[in-house]
Parts: C-alpha cells; sequence; structure tokens
C-alpha cells in the first residue's frame, strides 16, 4: 500500500482500525452461558460473604452470652460452698438461698435468650457451607468455560495481528501530528476520523460542504481538509 497518496493510506487506516473495532466488541461478546455462571459465581460470593459476615456477628453474640452464662453458674456454684460453710442459722439460710435462686433465674433467661442464638448459629453455618458446595459444584464447569472463552479470545487477536501490522507500516509512513490528531477526531466521532466527500455532502456528518472545501479536499494532500461542520478529515475516493 506505499504506493497509495498519504490521505489513502489514511483512509487504509481506519479502515483496518474498524476492522480491528469490531474484532475487540467480538471479545466483550462474551457466550450466554459464561454469562450466566459468571453472574451465578458472583451471586453465590456476594450471599456467601454476607452470611459469614452475619454469622461473625451471631458467634460474638453466642460467646458473650455463653460467658455471662458461665460466669453467672460460677456464682452460684460459690453461693452454694459459702451456704454450706457460713450458713449456721436460718436467717442466712434463707438469705443464701434467695441468692441462689436469683442467680439460677438470671441463669434460666440467659439459657432461653441462647436458645435462638444458636439455632440462628446453626441454620447460617448450614446456609454457609451449603454456598461453599454450590461454589465448588460450579467451579469446574466454569473453569472450562473460561478456557473456550480465552480460547476464542486468542483466536481473534490472532485473526487481527496482520491488520496490526499493516497498519503499523502504513502510520510508518505517515506525519505523526496527522496520525494523532486523527486517532483523537476517530475517538471523539464514532470511530470515524477520515469521511467521503459524496455529492458535494461530508458523509459524516451530511452537510453540504463549500465549493472551495471540496477542491480543496480533492488535491488529497496533507494536512488533510476537515469539515466545518463536524471537523472529521475529509476524502474524495470518487477521483481515481
Amino acid at each position: 500500500m506505499t504506493d497509495l497518496s498519504p490521505l489513502r493510506r489514511l483512509h487504509r487506516v481506519q479502515e483496518l482500525d474498524l476492522g480491528l473495532d469490531r474484532l475487540r466488541d467480538e471479545e466483550q461478546n462474551f457466550p450466554d452461558d459464561l454469562r450466566a455462571a459468571r453472574a451465578e459465581q458472583e451471586r453465590l460470593n456476594n450471599a456467601l460473604e454476607d452470611t459469614e459476615i452475619t454469622l461473625e456477628g451471631v458467634d460474638k453474640r453466642v460467646r458473650q452470652q455463653e460467658q455471662d452464662l458461665g460466669g453467672t453458674r460460677e456464682q452460684i456454684a460459690r453461693a452454694a460452698e459459702e451456704q454450706e460453710k457460713n450458713a449456721f442459722d436460718a436467717r442466712a439460710q434463707s438469705q443464701y438461698g434467695s441468692r441462689i435462686q436469683q442467680l439460677g433465674e438470671r441463669a434460666d433467661e440467659m439459657e432461653e435468650d441462647l436458645a435462638p442464638l444458636r439455632e440462628r448459629q446453626r441454620e447460617l453455618n448450614e446456609r454457609a457451607a451449603e454456598l461453599r458446595s454450590q461454589h465448588r459444584a460450579l467451579r469446574p464447569s466454569l473453569n472450562e468455560m473460561e478456557q473456550r472463552d480465552e480460547a476464542r479470545i486468542q483466536d481473534l487477536r490472532a485473526q487481527g495481528e496482520a491488520d496490526r501490522q499493516e497498519r503499523a507500516g502504513l502510520v510508518s509512513d505517515l506525519d505523526a501530528r496527522t496520525v494523532r490528531e486523527y486517532d483523537m477526531i476517530r475517538k471523539a466521532k464514532k470511530g470515524l476520523g477520515v469521511v467521503e466527500i459524496r455529492n458535494g455532502r461530508c458523509t459524516g456528518c451530511n452537510v453540504v460542504l463549500p465549493v472551495n472545501v471540496q477542491q480543496k479536499a480533492a488535491l488529497g494532500k496533507l494536512p488533510p481538509v476537515k469539515c466545518p461542520s463536524c471537523g472529521r478529515f475529509l476524502i474524495r475516493l470518487d477521483l481515481d
């Protein structure tokens, strides 16, 4: 393509860029089964994370309740020992008995409070175990799909290698400033930095071009003539 005029080379660069754009878009067009499997993996991860956070809070409450219950039972045991050693009359016996009864009632209340917490703890542990099991079951098929998709992507990139090499050769023969400006325009204008003049109109924005702009663009020289409306480089492809 070295025999092409500079503007024609730039137009060919754009053709290659558009083809490479399509390949890149295809890369992001993941198969439905892979997309669904990734979504399921994310759902499981989020659900497991939420479950483990909740379980951590319940575990903490259970430990605190069990510690408090253990302390109350120790108080009951000490009070019983003191009653046996020190309660020499009916009044002392009654005082110790009342104290032991109060502590026993408090322990019973703690046991009642612990029951639903332990049940919640059991449910959360079962839920976490089930989510981990589902995650493990999903992993082999997801890994297989990921490998197939990686092969698909590598194939697409291989398809574009010849175009990338041709583009690099064309760009090396062009003015670097013009190429940079082309890249900026293409990025801002939906992938088109160079557009054809057809029937006196810019095919990028469909505006009617002044005659002097058309005449200057027909020369095909650098720096390229820009459309006064959309700012894209203009080219005449009907002159060869």
